[in-house]
């Protein structure tokens, strides 16, 4: 076996290891199942990589995100080490070769998801190889207590009887004590040591601002915080707006959502790696996997869903252990905002049942009949003609599928589909005399072969356009018109979600809903609703202490930090030393011309906006500064610059 600390330095270049990490490694090694606790940026893949390399044999990580696997594959492979994924969009050959690669060749890492575990051949070859460690990424995932539940994840303790040799280890950064009770029980773990690392982050300042004016105070912070910086957002359009309002102020921004295409979403993403983007714009499809240590702000401009959600994304910031913000912008009406959106993402036992009979009418489908016709859904149209909320019916059209009574195809996972109809024969003779269809019919002949004329192949539009050199709409307009002069069978992608009954429809009164349990998920819903605005409006207690309870951690140490230890637990010295300096910078800019208040707030570099607000107070009680007559901040004459003592 080899060392852990030569490896450690060899493959990772680090000189010793970080708190916990050489603990876990050691259980690992021993042959323990651990679950390891460690908050975002405490180096929590070290954890199972070391021992994967100081053993034979391959590690198998299970991981709930694609970006997050190839970025962890990519990073491997760069330091020489064998590693590989298998995702969606690989075709069976690519598959069977990683495979291969895992039996037969030297790899030591294989990433997956968690719903790949369940096909019949990864089963069959997984039991192939020789497997030293079974690691669970993201482990809150297995439990419906954690914010990002994922049925799939339930299944992965059936591994244990396909791999009966490998040890587990199961990680995440987020997990309260029911979450963590109940990934030990879900993923069955013998005689399981729980390691536990503090969640506090001693150099990461939490703060909340309530305002009327999110993005004014957005480029307030920007402006005094210096570096790059992550803007979180709840909406696409937002992010778009927002992007595009900062580069106007001259700040080299972009922004990210997942409606972009992946090469455009890659671009992005590096851009602000590399530093040549110093802030982006984006939904929470940003980050996860995001390993940049030098952000040093972290803006939410909306009310989380979650302080799980909220814990993982302001930990991004600051993994370089140096000060970091994590600032939380709200209004008033935030809170009722939040609570009805989460209200209808989680929909009541009454809400569902009234949806499947309006769908049930509005398709036409008879009790007891069984349709699998996939017809389109027009949520606007279907909630007009029920006089059905529109977001509530969407909302519940999607439980109702995640239930298994129907099926929601979205349109982004219906491609375009094309099938020859005619005989090679004819279809040459279609060619010779219509020329204006060669180009494009040759295309769909190199990329699809003969299979073209023996079943419906999945095409991209724009693909085509780019390897013929014809517009993406000229292209759908020859697909359509060969359709129409029967050369093809051409079935365009949808532009609207697809519905399909996967039972025969159920009377209503017999709708098979576990009840009790949609009751529970919607009730655990809506009581992290409640601790996120309970964290957000409350003025008297640090903010990381808060934090820290809910993750059933006490602290009974201040931060320092937070906004409310700036102004109500900062230890005197602190208090202090930080009006002194901001006094010194205040009598500077007021040395040169007056100031309106907000404007002097902006122009104190570094500093929380209460503590320099109190700092101007404390000046006006003591008649150093003064108000002229157009109501700005002006220095009395006789006040020297030179700091109190």
């Amino acid at each position: 076996m080899a060392n852990i600390h030569h490896i450690l330095q060899q493959y990772f270049g680090y000189p010793k290891f970080r708190p916990l990490q050489q603990e876990i490694i050691e259980a690992v090694l021993a042959g323990k199942d651990v679950l390891a606790l460690m908050p975002t940026g405490g180096g929590k893949s070290l954890c199972f990589q070391v021992p994967a390399l100081a053993q034979d044999g391959l590690c198998l990580v299970i991981t709930p995100l694609i970006a997050l696997m190839k970025d962890q594959v990519a990073a491997l492979q760069k330091r020489g080490i064998a590693a590989a994924a298998i995702f969606t969009g690989m075709n069976y050959a690519a598959i069977d070769q990683v495979l291969d690669n895992c039996i037969y060749g030297k790899m030591k890492f294989l990433y997956v998801s968690p719903e790949r575990i369940q096909t019949s051949i990864f089963q069959t070859r997984v039991q192939q190889m020789k497997i030293n460690s079974l690691v669970v990424d993201e482990a809150h995932c297995i439990s419906q207590w954690g914010y990002d539940f994922r049925p799939a994840y339930l299944n992965i303790a059936t591994l244990r009887t396909l791999v009966p040799k490998g040890n587990m280890i199961a990680l995440t950064a987020t997990a309260t004590r029911k979450v963590r009770t109940e990934i030990q029980e879900k993923l069955n773990l013998k005689d399981g040591v729980v390691f536990q690392q503090s969640f506090a982050r001693e150099n990461l300042a939490y703060m909340v601002k309530a305002t009327e004016d999110k993005e004014a105070q957005l480029i307030r912070l920007l402006q005094r915080v210096p570096g790059t910086a992550i803007v979180y957002v709840n909406t696409r359009k937002k992010a778009e707006s927002i992007a595009k309002k900062l580069m106007l102020n001259n700040f080299s921004a972009s922004y990210y959502h997942a409606g972009l295409d992946t090469a455009t979403r890659d671009k992005r993403q590096l851009a602000w790696m590399q530093g040549k983007t110093r802030v982006i714009v984006a939904t929470n499809a940003f980050g996860m996997g995001i390993d940049k240590p030098n952000v040093r702000l972290i803006v939410h401009m909306h009310l989380p869903t979650s302080l799980e959600a909220y814990y993982q994304e302001a930990g991004r910031a600051g993994r370089d252990l140096y000060k970091s913000y994590a600032i939380l912008l709200y209004e008033q009406q935030d809170t009722f905002a939040l609570r009805t959106v989460v209200e209808s993402e989680n929909p009541t036992v009454k809400q569902l049942k009234a949806v499947y009979q309006q769908l049930a009418n509005y398709y036409k489908i008879a009790v007891g009949v069984q349709d699998s016709t996939a017809y389109p859904l027009d949520i606007k149209a279907f909630a007009y003609a029920t006089r059905l909320d529109q977001q509530i019916a969407y909302q519940a059209i999607k439980s109702l599928a995640a239930e298994g009574l129907i099926q929601l195809n979205e349109s982004f996972y219906a491609p375009s589909t094309v099938r020859i109809i005619i005989s090679t024969k004819a279809l040459y003779a279609f060619q010779v005399s219509k020329k204006q269809y060669y180009s494009l019919i040759q295309a769909l002949l190199r990329f699809h072969g003969g299979e073209l004329f023996t079943e419906p192949c999945t095409i991209v539009e724009s693909q085509l356009a780019i390897h013929t050199h014809i517009p993406v709409a000229s292209i759908s307009k020859q697909l359509h018109t060969l359709h129409r002069l029967r050369i093809v069978d051409y079935i365009p992608q949808p532009n609207q979600p697809q519905i399909t009954f996967l039972q025969a429809r159920y009377p209503i009164e017999k709708l098979p809903l576990d009840e009790k349990a949609l009751q529970q998920r919607r009730n655990i819903a809506l009581d992290r609703v409640d601790a996120v605005i309970h964290y957000a409006t409350h003025k008297h207690r640090c903010r990381s202490q808060l934090l820290l309870e809910y993750f059933d951690q006490i602290e009974y140490q201040y931060c320092n930090l937070c906004d409310i230890c700036l102004t109500k637990y900062a230890p005197k010295h602190l208090q202090q030393a930080d009006y002194h300096l901001a006094r010194e910078q205040i009598l500077t800019h007021l040395e040169k011309l007056p100031y309106a208040v907000s404007d002097l707030v902006d122009a104190v570099d570094n500093m929380p906006e209460e503590t320099v607000l109190r700092s101007i107070r404390q000046m006006l009680d003591q008649q150093e500064i003064r108000y002229d007559a157009a109501a700005r901040l002006v220095k009395n004459e006789d006040v020297c610059l030179t700091t109190p003592k």
